[in-house]
């Protein structure tokens, strides 16, 4: 049986060069067989998901001369907003947090329907999965089988399995507060959700890679994306 997530070889930024992508006379044009797969770039908060998105989007018209994809943007934030919750609200009031959890489920849900009536995939800057994960740290099981159990956790989740989910591992000296962003205890219990996206992206049976704290430059995370990416897509 194929696991469930893959390893490999130890990371060398020299192994995935941007000349692997980009000929002498610009974008690489694709195979007629070429099928783009969604992207999600997923993990703790401070972990540089946003900044990887961002470099994604902004590198693939220089790389590909496919269409480029819609980029479905971080959702919690707006939903914090709209809704007029805090960070707090997540620690101090169990139902606050989860009916916190069950908008941004929400919002991914409508937001990724939108983004894919637009395009045929997309780069989601975080995904599902991560409001079901923060249900399961700050409220228990019985949070995460009902949010599991909706019909908009069925299809993201669906959709998820059949896509590249990239992890972002926590780095130490990337663990700044923005004001916004809940914050965890300490270190320790900050790089817990390192284990907690690989077991519930386990328990869901959605392959996913782990980009390691030792890739800390934009562009080597991005190659690292966009070298899987290309794999994928030509398999």
């Amino acid at each position: 049986m194929m696991p469930l997530f893959w390893t490999f070889p130890r990371f060398s930024p020299r192994h995935f060069s941007r000349t692997q992508f980009v000929s002498k006379m610009g974008a690489v044009g694709v195979p007629q067989h070429f099928k783009p797969k969604n992207i999600y770039i997923v993990g703790a908060q401070c972990t540089g998901k946003t900044s990887l998105v961002n470099a994604l989007e902004s590198s693939f018209v220089d790389l590909f001369s496919t269409p480029p994809p819609i980029v479905v943007r971080e959702v919690a934030r707006s939903v914090l907003k709209i809704h007029g919750f805090t960070a707090n609200d997540i620690t101090s009031d169990p139902g606050r947090c989860l009916q916190l959890q069950a908008l941004i489920l929400e919002a991914q849900f409508n937001s990724e329907r939108d983004a894919l009536t637009r395009n045929t995939w997309i780069i989601s800057d975080r995904s599902g999965i991560d409001p079901i994960i923060y249900a399961s740290r700050h409220i228990g099981s019985e949070a995460v089988d009902l949010m599991t159990s909706s019909n908009c956790w069925q299809e993201l989740r669906d959709r998820m399995s059949q896509s590249l989910v990239f992890v972002c591992e926590t780095v130490e000296d990337w663990l700044v507060s923005d004001g916004v962003r809940l914050m965890p205890r300490d270190v320790e219990d900050w790089m817990e959700y390192d284990n907690e996206f690989c077991r519930m992206l386990e328990s869901a049976e959605i392959p996913y890679q782990m980009i390691p704290r030792s890739v800390k430059s934009l562009e080597d995370r991005s190659s690292f994306v966009w070298s899987r990416w290309k794999e994928a897509a030509l398999a």
